[in-house]
């Protein structure tokens, strides 16, 4: 399923217009038409908005073979704090962590509460980190 395709989808499911979901997100009606109908695909930062707007996971709008409209939805809200924190340099750092360290789910379904600690954890120890080394090297390392 396409970009295009999964955004009307989810925009159906959702009960919202065209309208609706280009004054939820900041774009013109126009823009959710070019995603929806001519295979224009948004910005890591718009397909975010969208992603949070449709109440869907980014990983769901932009990977074509993904099918769960809510799968990794757990990881948006910490990959949103990097880039709020640290900017397009955060939200790569953070998505390699949380990627890196998926294997321990492997094998075993945990609560989505324990997924939550988990991510928790990672997203304060690497602000933890970050805050460090710009104390240690100075701002030029912190992002």
């Amino acid at each position: 399923m396409t970009f295009s395709d999964k955004v009307k989808r989810a925009r159906e499911v959702a009960g919202l217009t065209q309208d609706e979901l280009a004054q939820a997100i900041g774009v013109s009606r126009r823009t959710i038409t070019a995603y929806e109908s001519e295979g224009a695909v948004a910005r890591r930062s718009t397909t975010e908005k969208l992603a949070y707007a449709l109440k869907v996971s980014v990983k769901y709008l932009t990977d074509e073979k993904c099918t769960d409209p809510l799968a990794e939805i757990e990881k948006d809200e910490y990959i949103e704090q990097a880039r709020a924190l640290y900017g397009s340099k955060g939200v790569r750092d953070m998505d390699e962590l949380l990627k890196d360290n998926a294997a321990l789910f492997a094998g075993g379904d945990l609560s989505q509460e324990q997924k939550d600690a988990f991510f928790e954890a990672v997203m304060k120890a690497y602000i933890t980190c970050k805050e460090e080394a710009k104390i240690k090297f100075g701002s030029k390392n912190n992002g």
